[in-house]
């Protein structure tokens, strides 16, 4: 049988631990940000300024650079061809701010270039979508099938499906990280190629830019423990 989440180890193993890691990696993200952000640099460029003159000198003078609401709301849109700054990033002339407008700019510069990590990510997004929200209710509903009405084959067939479907989502994690390292990497050689910030400068970036990376490290390591969850619950004598 099926226990209440109070008596469900399975969420104290791989869910608590998941939550913990994920609110410590977001902490020292805003903490770095923070920090940084009272750092101007001796160029003065605007994160802004930053991502234009970089789209700008590799010729991607078409991909728009625009402002957006929310915090750290960073991203670039390869639908649009948009980059999308958050107002703490598009005007402040911070370490922090041209940091992760660059890392934002490598994005542009990945889909630019065919960069092949990005182009699965992008392929995956619909199933992706799809998966995040159908993949647990598909689990549940083949688990009721099994406790309510007695059917276990189909049940089982069905809860497993929702698993697969799930799954998705820790695969599109981990394959994330190559690219948001890539476009760190990225970062970090053109703020020093177009001379936007100084050996002394790109500590600092790279204090926040690492910090970010933990954050997607810790969304795999999450999505992973979630799949490797119901994976137990499925597989657990409870449900006999």
């Amino acid at each position: 049988m099926y226990y209440p989440i109070w008596y469900d180890p399975t969420f104290f193993i791989f869910i608590v631990p998941a939550l913990i890691l994920g609110l410590i990696a977001q902490a020292v993200v805003q903490g770095r940000f923070s920090k940084y952000s009272q750092v101007r640099t001796l160029r003065g460029l605007t994160g802004a300024e930053a991502a234009r003159a970089i789209l700008d000198a590799n010729g991607l003078v078409d991909v728009t650079v625009e402002e957006t609401t929310g915090f750290l709301s960073d991203h670039y849109d390869p639908r649009s061809r948009t980059l999308r700054l958050s107002p703490q990033v598009a005007r402040s002339p911070s370490i922090a701010a041209v940091g992760v407008a660059a890392h934002e700019t490598g994005h542009a510069l990945q889909h630019a270039s065919g960069y092949f990590p990005l182009q699965i990510r992008s392929a995956m997004v619909p199933a992706v979508q799809f998966g995040t929200w159908l993949g647990p209710l598909i689990i549940m509903a083949g688990i009721l099938l099994e406790v309510t009405m007695g059917a276990f084959r189909l049940g089982n067939a069905v809860a497993w499906l929702g698993v697969a479907l799930f799954a998705l989502v820790a695969v599109f994690s981990f394959v994330t990280l190559p690219v948001e390292l890539d476009a760190s990497a990225r970062a970090r050689q053109l703020l020093m190629q177009y001379r936007i910030v100084n050996q002394q400068e790109l500590e600092g970036v790279n204090s926040v830019l690492s910090a970010a990376a933990w954050t997607y490290v810790v969304a795999a390591l999450a999505a992973l423990l979630q799949v490797l969850r119901w994976i137990m619950i499925l597989t657990s004598d409870r449900r006999r």
